[in-house]
């Protein structure tokens, strides 16, 4: 089983990266928050991994920090929830966060998230608010690295992908190019997730 990964990025993406480790890439799947920290492609990458196995299928999902592998992982454990999901909710809301809805039994809020209809929200809750607890935020909080702009069609592209409308993804990525706080693809992608969903300024 696959733990951990340190190698090259060849190439990077809102939802999976290529790393090559002694010649040999491997694709692994990302949630959004992993992909805010990630350096420049062709730069060193490590990331934590988790190494899902089915019969037909080996995919390896990886993590900028411990915090979030382990709230990946509490979420593949709740009925009904798959890695697929998973990434999608930890793309949707930042780790802080999702402890705090699971916790305070924010239901709406968990809805808000894409691919998160209200019964799984009410069941993210019921099965995981006892199991989750605040914690150290692990590096999250440093800056993310540079990374070059990226025009506002492959903001709402990434926005298309993490399963937004496209009518979303438009609007998101407007107000986000709009308010002009920063032109880093990471600082806008960040901002227009808050926007859509209705996070914290």
């Amino acid at each position: 089983m696959i733990a951990h990964l340190a190698g090259r990025l060849l190439e990077k993406g809102p939802q999976a990266v290529i790393v090559d480790v002694g010649g040999v890439g491997y694709r692994v799947m990302i949630p959004v928050s992993t992909f805010y920290r990630l350096g420049d492609e062709g730069g060193e990458v490590r990331l934590r991994v988790h190494t899902h196995v089915r019969e037909d299928i080996l995919q390896l999902y990886g993590f900028g920090s411990a915090r979030e592998q382990r709230l990946f992982e509490k979420l593949i454990g709740v009925s009904g929830v798959g890695p697929r999901l998973a990434l999608a909710i930890l793309s949707g809301i930042e780790p802080p966060d999702l402890v705090a809805a699971l916790r305070g039994g924010d239901v709406a809020r968990l809805n808000r998230i894409p691919g998160v209809g209200k019964k799984t929200a009410e069941r993210l809750v019921l099965e995981l608010k006892d199991k989750v607890q605040p914690e150290p935020a692990d590096g999250e909080g440093a800056p993310p690295p540079e990374a070059e702009a990226g025009p506002g069609q492959d903001l709402v592209f990434a926005l298309l992908h993490l399963g937004y409308t496209r009518q979303d993804a438009e609007r998101g990525a407007e107000r986000a190019l709009r308010e002009g706080a920063s032109d880093r693809f990471e600082d806008l992608l960040r901002r227009a997730l808050q926007l859509l969903s209705g996070g914290r300024r």
